[in-house]
């Protein structure tokens, strides 16, 4: 697939859980369900991934979390 193609489904996907859930819901809600939803249009799909940060040739583990990215 390419960038486009990947793009328009993540948006559906997105656009489909908010319309079935609806507002108000806690972020971790939406993001299983929307890895849910990916999941089943075909793609694999990594939550709560954790991204480290360098500082003064030091890494730490304690950066930030993408919540919701597919694999390569």
């Amino acid at each position: 697939m390419r960038e486009n193609e990947i793009a328009k489904e993540v948006v559906d996907a997105a656009f489909r859980v908010h319309t079935k859930l609806g507002p108000g819901l806690l972020e971790s809600v939406y993001g299983v369900v929307l890895a849910y939803e990916l999941e089943k249009r075909g793609f694999s799909v990594i939550c709560q991934k954790s991204v480290s940060v360098k500082y003064d040739d030091l890494v730490f583990d304690v950066g930030f979390r993408i919540v919701n990215g597919l694999k390569d």
